[in-house]
């Protein structure tokens, strides 16, 4: 049954349905606590793992950071899709294309920017983001850290995979996220990936204590995708401006960011429609509210 609040907006709600539910598209987003957390690196590696297989693949590039996709892969950005949502630029000048494949789109400064635009502008920007992804067979999300990420709010239930790392900064800090997301956008699975252990039974150690905490605590299931061993030909990676799984194919880390690209792949895709509904209702609330109210519309 179509809700009272997207029943005013059919065109704008069909829009908002083909952009957040893809068709055939696997919608990843990637979540990090903070920088530094492995999420950008998991990001690239997967993108081009994906497109090394055959797979149409486009990063939506929200880190602000200068370690985000775009620099992490030798690419440097003029524009972005702020230029594209006031008109400036069309989305296929802003879209930069990798030599390996994927595609990167950066569009930090049009999320934290999207409650203040215009009607017009998010037309554009919506238009944008709907013609940039169409035909791709896999999206991948590098979110805004902190907690700040709209792309990671709006998810609904799309697969969210956050990065963990064992230190005890890292834990606690992605911990807060876990309650953060559980608590004021109702997110109630995660999948995990554990990024800099020593060992597969260090991972899973970390993995099954936090696991533990959050179903006891929030409610929450975290779902375990694998681990990304300790290993410096990742540093040497980074310095090459290339992902480590082409860089250094038989590498560690190379061989267990495969394992979990294909576990990736294998997870379930929900698309339940209370989720995606719950998306739509945020979306429209934020995007037809008062100037001064849209920011509070988010939450």
């Amino acid at each position: 049954m179509q809700s009272d609040t997207m029943a005013g907006y059919p065109d704008q709600a069909a829009g908002l349905r083909k952009l957040l539910v893809r068709g055939s598209a696997r919608v990843i987003t990637v979540l990090g606590a903070r920088d530094g957390l492995g999420a950008t690196s998991l990001v690239t590696n997967l993108a081009a793992l994906f497109a090394r297989n055959g797979k149409a693949v486009l990063v939506l590039d929200e880190n602000r950071s200068h370690a985000n996709v775009a620099q992490t892969l030798g690419l440097h950005p003029r524009y972005d899709l702020l230029h594209a949502a006031h008109g400036d630029k069309t989305w296929r000048e802003v879209l930069l294309q990798s030599e390996d494949g994927p595609a990167v789109l950066p569009l930090a400064r049009a999320m934290e920017a999207l409650p203040q635009l215009a009607a017009a502008e998010r037309a554009r920007l919506l238009e944008s983001l709907l013609a940039a992804t169409t035909g791709r067979d896999v999206v991948l999300v590098d979110a805004a850290r902190g907690g700040t990420s709209l792309c990671a709010s709006l998810s609904g239930d799309k697969p969210l995979l956050l990065v963990l790392n064992p230190s005890a900064s890292g834990i606690t800090e992605s911990y807060a996220l876990l309650k953060q997301m559980a608590l004021d956008n109702g997110r109630q699975a995660f999948a995990i990936v554990v990024n800099r252990v020593g060992s597969g039974h260090e991972a899973l150690t970390v993995f099954d204590n936090m696991a533990q905490v959050a179903r006891r605590h929030l409610q929450v299931r975290l779902d375990y995708l694998g681990y990304i061993p300790v290993d410096e030909k990742l540093k040497r990676a980074t310095q090459l401006r290339r992902p480590v799984v082409d860089a250094f194919p038989a590498a560690a880390a190379s061989m267990a960011l495969r394992e979990v690209a294909q576990g990736v792949l294998h997870a379930p895709d929900a698309r339940g429609e209370d989720g995606l509904d719950n998306v739509m209702r945020r979306l429209l609330r934020m995007t037809h509210a008062p100037d001064s109210t849209r920011a509070v519309a988010l939450t």
